[in-house]
């Protein structure tokens, strides 16, 4: 009988030991990966005290931000057009290599008409996936080279895929740059079809929320129109990302999720 006590003691030691060890082990990943500052456009704007600079106030509106990742490509003017003839603007997250390089005249025109620019690495690596020297030069030198084009160091980034940490809140906090991800995307890298990109943004978009597209995809910038006009009809008021935030100011090394 007392082996058989010795015996069930042991298991139970061992068991409670590996429990132990997988609590440790998930804890550290968490702490390690998966943690850092995050908060909604919404709590911001509740945080905030101060008046809206501008003709939007959208703690007294509805509004949604629309932001494109990739560009600027040869689909880029296209949509300026758009954005132009609705009298609206949005927030491009430029990206360096293929793009900002090789279209300055495009970057420009998106500067000079009135759009938000912000920082979406040079080579699209996931910057959780790199060394914390390499992802702060995936950043430098897409700043470096907005400022060159533009006259204007962006404030706000978007991390390739969405994948951020707190290595990568740590880089983005030493170069004043605030972390945009997004409620909505139409997945518009997988298909052409315009019906669907704009069935799916209408039906995730809600207040507050941020749209990803892409621009440079075929389907995309065809889609602009309708999108634009089914959000009016629901009475939503088309943003940039920083008008989302006001009065609160983008805060270097936060990331901002609906």
């Amino acid at each position: 009988m007392s082996w058989y006590r010795r015996r069930r003691s042991r298991i139970f030691i061992a068991l409670a030991t590996a429990v132990t060890v997988v609590l440790v082990v998930a804890v550290t990943i968490a702490l390690t990966v998966t943690t850092y500052d995050h908060t909604s456009p919404r709590a911001a704007r509740d945080k905030a005290s101060g008046s809206v600079t501008g003709a939007v106030d959208c703690r007294k509106v509805k509004c949604v931000a629309l932001t494109f990742d990739g560009g600027p490509s040869p689909t880029t003017p296209k949509l300026l057009d758009i954005l132009k003839q609705e009298h609206l603007h949005a927030t491009f997250f430029v990206q360096g290599e293929g793009h900002i390089g090789k279209y300055p005249e495009i970057l420009r025109r998106i500067s000079d008409e009135g759009h938000e620019i912000g920082n979406h690495t040079w080579n699209h690596k996931i910057l959780t996936q790199i060394d914390t020297a390499d992802a702060r030069q995936e950043l430098t030198r897409t700043q470096d080279a907005i400022e060159k084009i533009t006259g204007t160091r962006p404030i706000l980034m978007r991390p390739p895929q969405g994948r951020t940490d707190r290595e990568v809140a740590k880089v983005c906090k030493e170069l004043g740059l605030a972390q945009v991800l997004w409620s909505v995307t139409a997945k518009d890298y997988e298909t052409t079809d315009s019906a669907l990109i704009t069935k799916r943004v209408l039906d995730q978009t809600d207040r507050d929320g941020i749209i990803l597209l892409h621009d440079l995809h075929k389907g995309t910038v065809p889609a602009i129109p309708g999108i634009l006009k089914a959000l009016k009809q629901r009475g939503y008021t088309i943003v940039t990302v920083s008008q989302l935030l006001a009065p609160a100011k983008p805060q270097p090394g936060m990331v901002y999720r609906p």
